[in-house]
Protein backbone atom coordinates (compact mmCIF):
# COMPACT_ATOMS: atom_id res chain seq x y z
CA UNK A 1 0.00 0.00 0.00
CA UNK A 2 1.03 4.04 -0.41
CA UNK A 3 -0.16 7.39 0.77
CA UNK A 4 -1.50 9.26 -2.16
CA UNK A 5 -3.35 12.58 -2.45
CA UNK A 6 -6.77 12.28 -4.32
CA UNK A 7 -8.97 14.58 -6.36
CA UNK A 8 -12.37 12.77 -6.10
CA UNK A 9 -16.17 14.46 -8.05
CA UNK A 10 -15.92 17.65 -5.86
CA UNK A 11 -13.64 19.66 -7.82
CA UNK A 12 -10.76 22.19 -6.01
CA UNK A 13 -7.98 22.35 -4.20
CA UNK A 14 -10.00 22.02 -0.51
CA UNK A 15 -11.27 19.41 -1.56
CA UNK A 16 -8.12 16.89 -1.93
CA UNK A 17 -7.77 14.20 0.32
CA UNK A 18 -5.26 11.59 0.95
CA UNK A 19 -5.92 8.09 1.00
CA UNK A 20 -3.71 4.36 1.33
CA UNK A 21 -4.00 3.03 -2.07
CA UNK A 22 -2.31 0.05 -3.71
CA UNK A 23 0.83 0.45 -5.38
CA UNK A 24 0.64 0.69 -8.93
CA UNK A 25 1.47 -2.79 -11.03
CA UNK A 26 4.35 -3.13 -13.23
CA UNK A 27 3.07 -2.58 -17.11
CA UNK A 28 4.76 -2.83 -20.46
CA UNK A 29 7.36 0.22 -21.29
CA UNK A 30 7.03 1.67 -17.37
CA UNK A 31 8.78 1.07 -14.70
CA UNK A 32 7.67 2.11 -10.66
CA UNK A 33 9.47 4.93 -8.81
CA UNK A 34 9.52 5.40 -5.62
CA UNK A 35 8.76 9.12 -5.50
CA UNK A 36 11.00 11.65 -3.28
CA UNK A 37 9.56 14.87 -4.91
CA UNK A 38 6.74 15.93 -6.59
CA UNK A 39 7.20 19.32 -8.86
CA UNK A 40 3.83 21.98 -8.92
CA UNK A 41 2.93 23.25 -11.78
CA UNK A 42 -0.12 25.57 -12.87
CA UNK A 43 -2.03 23.06 -15.13
CA UNK A 44 -2.29 21.47 -11.81
CA UNK A 45 -4.71 23.78 -10.89
CA UNK A 46 -6.57 23.43 -14.37
CA UNK A 47 -6.61 19.75 -13.70
CA UNK A 48 -8.08 19.27 -10.23
CA UNK A 49 -11.27 22.06 -11.36
CA UNK A 50 -11.14 19.97 -14.65
CA UNK A 51 -10.48 22.71 -16.47
CA UNK A 52 -7.09 21.33 -18.79
CA UNK A 53 -7.46 19.47 -22.05
CA UNK A 54 -6.41 16.16 -19.88
CA UNK A 55 -8.93 14.84 -18.00
CA UNK A 56 -8.25 11.92 -16.12
CA UNK A 57 -11.23 9.74 -15.18
CA UNK A 58 -12.18 10.70 -10.94
CA UNK A 59 -10.66 9.90 -8.65
CA UNK A 60 -7.05 10.31 -9.23
CA UNK A 61 -3.93 11.28 -8.30
CA UNK A 62 -2.92 14.65 -9.18
CA UNK A 63 0.83 15.71 -10.31
CA UNK A 64 2.33 15.87 -13.40
CA UNK A 65 5.89 16.05 -12.53
CA UNK A 66 8.35 13.97 -10.19
CA UNK A 67 11.77 12.86 -9.02
CA UNK A 68 12.55 9.64 -7.41
CA UNK A 69 14.18 6.30 -7.51
CA UNK A 70 13.59 3.29 -9.40
CA UNK A 71 11.43 0.73 -7.55
CA UNK A 72 11.52 -1.96 -10.53
CA UNK A 73 12.19 -2.21 -13.92
CA UNK A 74 11.64 -3.94 -16.63
CA UNK A 75 14.57 -6.06 -18.05
CA UNK A 76 15.96 -4.55 -21.02
CA UNK A 77 15.12 -0.76 -20.44
CA UNK A 78 17.92 0.44 -19.53
CA UNK A 79 17.00 1.15 -16.00
CA UNK A 80 17.88 -0.54 -12.98
CA UNK A 81 16.36 -0.70 -9.51
CA UNK A 82 18.22 2.51 -7.36
CA UNK A 83 18.55 4.58 -10.28
CA UNK A 84 17.61 8.32 -9.87
CA UNK A 85 15.70 9.78 -12.28
CA UNK A 86 13.07 12.73 -13.15
CA UNK A 87 10.15 12.48 -15.44
CA UNK A 88 6.92 13.71 -16.30
CA UNK A 89 3.97 11.98 -16.30
CA UNK A 90 0.14 12.65 -17.33
CA UNK A 91 -0.96 12.47 -13.56
CA UNK A 92 -0.09 10.31 -10.21
CA UNK A 93 3.02 12.31 -9.20
CA UNK A 94 1.79 13.24 -5.63
CA UNK A 95 1.93 9.60 -4.38
CA UNK A 96 4.64 7.38 -2.56
CA UNK A 97 4.89 5.32 -5.82
CA UNK A 98 4.39 6.16 -9.66
CA UNK A 99 4.78 4.64 -12.60
CA UNK A 100 7.06 6.40 -15.24
CA UNK A 101 7.31 5.32 -19.04
CA UNK A 102 11.41 4.53 -19.64
CA UNK A 103 11.41 6.39 -22.51
CA UNK A 104 10.62 10.04 -20.50
CA UNK A 105 13.32 8.91 -17.91
CA UNK A 106 15.69 11.82 -17.62
CA UNK A 107 18.94 10.08 -15.45
CA UNK A 108 19.83 12.36 -12.38
CA UNK A 109 23.38 12.49 -11.35
CA UNK A 110 24.67 11.56 -8.03
CA UNK A 111 25.97 14.44 -7.35
CA UNK A 112 22.45 16.35 -8.01
CA UNK A 113 19.73 17.15 -5.54
CA UNK A 114 16.63 15.55 -6.25
CA UNK A 115 14.56 18.21 -4.83
CA UNK A 116 16.65 20.22 -7.93
CA UNK A 117 16.06 17.48 -10.44
CA UNK A 118 12.16 17.86 -9.85
CA UNK A 119 11.87 20.88 -11.66
CA UNK A 120 13.36 19.05 -14.97
CA UNK A 121 10.73 17.32 -16.52
CA UNK A 122 8.01 19.76 -17.23
CA UNK A 123 10.24 23.88 -16.84
CA UNK A 124 13.60 23.16 -18.22
CA UNK A 125 12.09 20.79 -20.80
CA UNK A 126 9.50 23.52 -22.33
CA UNK A 127 11.84 25.86 -21.74
CA UNK A 128 14.69 23.88 -23.84
CA UNK A 129 11.85 22.99 -26.78
CA UNK A 130 11.20 26.79 -26.56
CA UNK A 131 14.88 28.36 -27.50
CA UNK A 132 16.53 25.45 -29.30
CA UNK A 133 13.70 24.17 -31.25
CA UNK A 134 11.13 26.54 -31.50
CA UNK A 135 13.65 29.24 -31.21
CA UNK A 136 16.67 28.00 -32.93
CA UNK A 137 18.34 30.65 -30.55
CA UNK A 138 21.73 32.01 -31.29
CA UNK A 139 24.78 33.37 -29.63
CA UNK A 140 24.18 36.68 -30.93
CA UNK A 141 20.51 37.07 -30.15
CA UNK A 142 18.74 38.90 -27.69
CA UNK A 143 16.36 37.28 -25.65
CA UNK A 144 13.61 38.52 -23.66
CA UNK A 145 12.23 36.29 -20.91
CA UNK A 146 8.84 37.18 -19.29
CA UNK A 147 7.90 36.04 -15.92
CA UNK A 148 11.90 35.15 -15.34
CA UNK A 149 11.91 34.02 -12.00
CA UNK A 150 8.79 31.98 -11.85
CA UNK A 151 9.87 27.82 -12.99
CA UNK A 152 9.89 28.35 -16.68
CA UNK A 153 11.05 31.43 -16.98
CA UNK A 154 13.85 31.02 -14.86
CA UNK A 155 14.61 27.91 -16.58
CA UNK A 156 14.61 29.68 -19.90
CA UNK A 157 17.15 32.63 -18.43
CA UNK A 158 19.51 29.40 -17.91
CA UNK A 159 19.27 28.18 -21.08
CA UNK A 160 19.59 31.04 -22.73
CA UNK A 161 22.72 32.56 -20.95
CA UNK A 162 24.40 28.90 -21.79
CA UNK A 163 23.30 29.13 -25.40
CA UNK A 164 25.48 32.56 -25.56
CA UNK A 165 22.10 34.63 -26.19
CA UNK A 166 21.98 38.33 -24.40
CA UNK A 167 19.21 38.12 -21.56
CA UNK A 168 16.74 40.62 -20.79
CA UNK A 169 14.55 39.33 -17.81
CA UNK A 170 11.10 40.94 -16.92
CA UNK A 171 9.25 40.22 -13.35
CA UNK A 172 7.21 42.21 -11.35
CA UNK A 173 9.74 42.81 -8.26
CA UNK A 174 13.19 43.86 -7.67
CA UNK A 175 13.51 40.97 -5.76
CA UNK A 176 12.52 38.67 -8.06
CA UNK A 177 14.78 40.57 -10.87
CA UNK A 178 17.88 39.99 -8.51
CA UNK A 179 17.05 36.04 -8.74
CA UNK A 180 17.10 36.18 -12.40
CA UNK A 181 20.49 38.13 -12.66
CA UNK A 182 22.07 36.24 -10.25
CA UNK A 183 21.20 32.91 -13.12
CA UNK A 184 22.50 34.48 -15.98
CA UNK A 185 20.44 37.78 -16.89
CA UNK A 186 22.34 40.91 -18.30
CA UNK A 187 19.96 42.92 -18.25
CA UNK A 188 16.52 43.44 -15.51
CA UNK A 189 13.41 44.95 -16.57
CA UNK A 190 10.17 45.73 -13.78
CA UNK A 191 7.45 44.95 -16.44
CA UNK A 192 5.25 47.24 -13.74
CA UNK A 193 6.53 50.43 -14.95
CA UNK A 194 4.65 51.73 -17.40
CA UNK A 195 6.85 52.64 -20.07
CA UNK A 196 9.03 48.67 -19.76
CA UNK A 197 8.54 48.43 -23.54
CA UNK A 198 10.39 51.79 -24.29
CA UNK A 199 13.09 49.97 -21.81
CA UNK A 200 13.47 47.31 -23.92
CA UNK A 201 13.71 49.34 -27.03
CA UNK A 202 16.60 51.47 -25.50
CA UNK A 203 18.36 48.50 -24.23
CA UNK A 204 18.58 46.95 -28.05
CA UNK A 205 19.40 50.41 -29.31
CA UNK A 206 15.71 50.69 -31.24
CA UNK A 207 16.17 46.79 -32.84
CA UNK A 208 14.08 45.09 -30.05
CA UNK A 209 14.76 41.36 -29.18
CA UNK A 210 15.38 38.08 -31.24
CA UNK A 211 13.35 36.08 -29.43
CA UNK A 212 10.62 36.49 -26.93
CA UNK A 213 9.63 33.93 -24.18
CA UNK A 214 6.48 34.70 -22.45
CA UNK A 215 4.67 32.25 -20.39
CA UNK A 216 2.11 35.39 -18.83
CA UNK A 217 0.12 36.20 -22.11
CA UNK A 218 -2.36 38.75 -22.14
CA UNK A 219 -1.19 42.45 -22.08
CA UNK A 220 2.11 41.09 -21.30
CA UNK A 221 2.37 38.86 -24.77
CA UNK A 222 -0.05 41.95 -26.93
CA UNK A 223 2.76 44.70 -25.48
CA UNK A 224 5.76 42.07 -26.80
CA UNK A 225 5.16 42.90 -30.43
CA UNK A 226 6.08 46.41 -29.88
CA UNK A 227 9.62 45.37 -29.43
CA UNK A 228 10.07 42.80 -31.21
CA UNK A 229 12.77 42.75 -33.65
CA UNK A 230 12.87 42.28 -37.22
CA UNK A 231 12.39 38.59 -38.21
CA UNK A 232 11.81 37.94 -34.53
CA UNK A 233 9.87 34.78 -32.72
CA UNK A 234 7.53 35.34 -30.19
CA UNK A 235 7.55 32.05 -28.51
CA UNK A 236 4.19 31.47 -26.85
CA UNK A 237 4.44 29.14 -23.30
CA UNK A 238 1.43 30.00 -21.27
CA UNK A 239 -1.03 32.29 -20.23
CA UNK A 240 -0.49 32.61 -16.40
CA UNK A 241 -2.01 36.16 -16.34
CA UNK A 242 -5.12 34.46 -16.70
CA UNK A 243 -5.79 35.99 -20.63
CA UNK A 244 -4.51 35.10 -23.63
CA UNK A 245 -3.31 38.04 -26.01
CA UNK A 246 -5.30 39.77 -28.59
CA UNK A 247 -2.18 40.23 -30.93
CA UNK A 248 -2.12 42.50 -33.66
CA UNK A 249 -1.95 41.54 -36.60
CA UNK A 250 -0.07 44.33 -38.17
CA UNK A 251 2.75 44.75 -35.83
CA UNK A 252 3.66 41.23 -36.95
CA UNK A 253 3.68 41.75 -40.68
CA UNK A 254 5.62 45.35 -39.98
CA UNK A 255 7.92 43.26 -38.62
CA UNK A 256 8.31 39.86 -40.68
CA UNK A 257 7.38 38.07 -36.78
CA UNK A 258 6.29 34.86 -35.88
CA UNK A 259 4.58 33.71 -33.53
CA UNK A 260 5.00 29.93 -32.22
CA UNK A 261 3.63 28.21 -29.65
CA UNK A 262 5.68 25.73 -27.35
CA UNK A 263 4.30 22.14 -26.99
CA UNK A 264 5.95 18.98 -26.60
CA UNK A 265 3.94 15.96 -27.11
CA UNK A 266 5.57 12.99 -25.41
CA UNK A 267 3.60 10.66 -27.89
CA UNK A 268 3.68 11.71 -31.35
CA UNK A 269 7.27 13.74 -30.66
CA UNK A 270 9.22 10.64 -29.64
CA UNK A 271 12.73 12.02 -31.23
CA UNK A 272 12.23 15.44 -30.13
CA UNK A 273 11.97 14.00 -26.52
CA UNK A 274 15.32 12.02 -26.96
CA UNK A 275 16.77 15.10 -28.23
CA UNK A 276 15.65 17.12 -25.11
CA UNK A 277 16.50 14.44 -22.87
CA UNK A 278 20.09 14.20 -24.06
CA UNK A 279 20.49 18.07 -23.87
CA UNK A 280 18.86 18.18 -20.25
CA UNK A 281 21.50 15.56 -19.13
CA UNK A 282 24.42 17.58 -20.69
CA UNK A 283 23.45 20.60 -19.57
CA UNK A 284 23.16 18.85 -15.63
CA UNK A 285 26.25 17.35 -16.19
CA UNK A 286 28.12 20.55 -17.79
CA UNK A 287 26.75 22.83 -15.06
CA UNK A 288 25.07 24.75 -16.82
CA UNK A 289 21.86 24.24 -15.20
CA UNK A 290 21.05 25.38 -11.30
CA UNK A 291 17.67 24.99 -10.59
CA UNK A 292 15.93 27.34 -7.80
CA UNK A 293 13.42 25.23 -5.58
CA UNK A 294 11.18 25.76 -3.04
CA UNK A 295 10.58 22.76 -0.80
CA UNK A 296 9.58 23.84 2.20
CA UNK A 297 6.25 22.14 1.63
CA UNK A 298 5.99 18.52 3.40
CA UNK A 299 3.49 15.61 2.01
CA UNK A 300 0.58 16.48 3.93
CA UNK A 301 0.80 20.15 2.31
CA UNK A 302 -0.04 19.72 -0.87
CA UNK A 303 -3.32 22.06 -0.68
CA UNK A 304 -1.30 25.25 0.94
CA UNK A 305 1.38 24.77 -1.62
CA UNK A 306 -1.13 24.84 -4.59
CA UNK A 307 -1.98 27.66 -2.70
CA UNK A 308 1.13 29.59 -2.99
CA UNK A 309 1.29 28.89 -6.59
CA UNK A 310 -1.54 29.66 -7.55
CA UNK A 311 -1.59 32.94 -5.35
CA UNK A 312 2.06 33.66 -6.77
CA UNK A 313 3.92 33.27 -3.55
CA UNK A 314 6.75 31.42 -4.98
CA UNK A 315 10.37 32.13 -6.99
CA UNK A 316 11.26 29.20 -9.18
CA UNK A 317 9.80 26.12 -8.74
CA UNK A 318 7.65 25.20 -5.85
CA UNK A 319 8.33 21.25 -5.13
CA UNK A 320 6.86 18.90 -2.55
CA UNK A 321 8.73 16.76 -0.58
CA UNK A 322 7.28 13.54 -0.75
CA UNK A 323 9.66 11.01 0.57
CA UNK A 324 13.53 9.84 1.33
CA UNK A 325 15.77 8.41 -0.96
CA UNK A 326 16.77 6.17 1.30
CA UNK A 327 14.01 3.01 1.36
CA UNK A 328 12.78 2.78 4.38
CA UNK A 329 12.55 -0.84 6.21
CA UNK A 330 9.38 -3.18 5.15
Amino acid sequence: MMKSWISGETLGIAHLSVADISKPDLKDGYMRVRVTHGALNFSDLLMIAEQYQVRPPRPFTPGQELVGVVDEAPAGSGFQVGDRIASKVLWGAFAEYALVRTDMAIRVPENYRLAQAAALPVSYTTALVALDYCGAVKPSDTVLIHAAAGGVGLAAVEIAAARGGTVIATAGSNDRLAIARDHGAKHLVNYRNEDWVDQIKALTAGKGANLILDPVGGEIGENSLRCIAMDGKLLIVGFASGRMPKLAPHLLLLKRASVIGVYLNHDTDPKLLATTNRELEALITGGHINPLVDDHHGFDDLPSALDDLENRRVAGKMVLRIGTEEKADG
